[in-house]
């Protein structure tokens, strides 16, 4: 799978082009998309159009923000400096998404990313924040009582930055979705260094809990099996990844299921007997075994990793 499709809304709102021939009655009724037609733009390009978003969203800037290209995404990281300079004409700022490219302006894990933390030190009323790519992304354990919904997009998340997460302050934290993706492309987390989550210890509030496009999803799902975190979750996800009638065994084995809204696990390796016992023993509970894969001679593959 690859993403070649982009997001047509954000946050609830349609998304609209920063150069649209018709701007919005209301600036803050919908989400903004900024970025270049062409993959090479410079910085100074970008810093234009930018601008010209201020104007034309007004004082206090959009309430959510879709950054696409911003020019050679593949070698220039994503341009947090100048989201950051500008703080205080993005008031508004709620919703942001960083590096909403299709696989056709730039492959996932070559979008060049950088230290995300001043973004959240910049915007403490940010509420969802949406991340694609992790070559060169850094976060460091950070405070933030307005953040709701964490998203990291890719086909290798370091392991610096899984335990940055797990061991931040996010008291109101509801929705956390991790892509793990896979070693060869950076991602070197185990289940261990999502201990402090999975515990119940860190993300008070969390009850969605995304853990997908892993490698190591087996790994995940005995994990899960005896993991405190669980039983306050309404959505569990753990769709895209390579889970296999092993990981499957560990949840029904482990501790009750019944009180989930969802159970996603599209993408998967199980066995169609051990796919259709998860949909048996947890009635109730919607159970997407959408989407089984077939084993190739050279092993278990997620759905997104270059």
């Amino acid at each position: 799978m690859t993403i070649n499709e982009k997001l047509s809304t954000f946050a609830g709102l349609p998304i609209v082009a920063w150069d649209a021939d018709e701007a919005p009655a209301d600036p803050t009724a919908v989400a903004w998309r900024l970025e270049m037609e062409e993959f090479d733009a410079d910085a100074a390009e970008f810093e234009r159009a930018f601008e010209e978003l201020l104007k034309r969203t007004g004082e206090g800037g959009p309430v959510a923000l879709v950054v696409g290209e911003w020019g050679e995404a593949y070698e220039r990281s994503f341009p947090v400096d100048l989201i950051v300079r500008n703080a205080a004409r993005l008031s508004r700022l709620r919703f942001l998404f960083a590096a909403e490219l299709t696989y056709e302006q730039c492959e996932i894990s070559w979008i060049k990313q950088d230290d995300l933390t001043p973004l959240l030190e910049a915007f403490p009323r940010l509420e969802s924040l949406w991340v694609r790519g992790a070559d060169g992304l850094v976060l460091r354990p950070v405070r933030h009582e307005g953040l709701r919904e964490l998203v990291f997009q890719s086909g290798g998340l370091p392991v610096d930055v899984v335990r940055a997460v797990a061991a931040s302050d996010f008291p109101n934290l509801t929705r956390l979705e991790l892509w793990l993706g896979v070693d060869n492309y950076g991602g070197d987390a185990r289940a261990d260094d999502l201990a402090p989550i999975l515990a119940g210890r860190a993300l008070p509030a969390l009850t969605a809990l995304g853990l997908r496009n892993a490698e190591i999803a087996d790994e995940v799902a005995a994990a899960l099996a005896a993991a405190p975190v669980v039983a306050r979750l309404t959505e569990l996800d753990l769709s895209m990844g390579a889970l296999s009638d092993t990981g499957g065994e560990a949840l029904l084995a482990g501790q009750p299921l019944t009180h989930l809204k969802s159970l996603a696990l599209t993408h998967h390796f199980l066995s169609d007997e051990l796919a259709q016992r998860l949909v048996d023993e947890l009635p109730g509970v919607r159970v997407d075994i959408a989407d089984r894969q077939q084993e190739e001679e050279w092993g278990r593959y997620t759905a997104v990793a270059e």
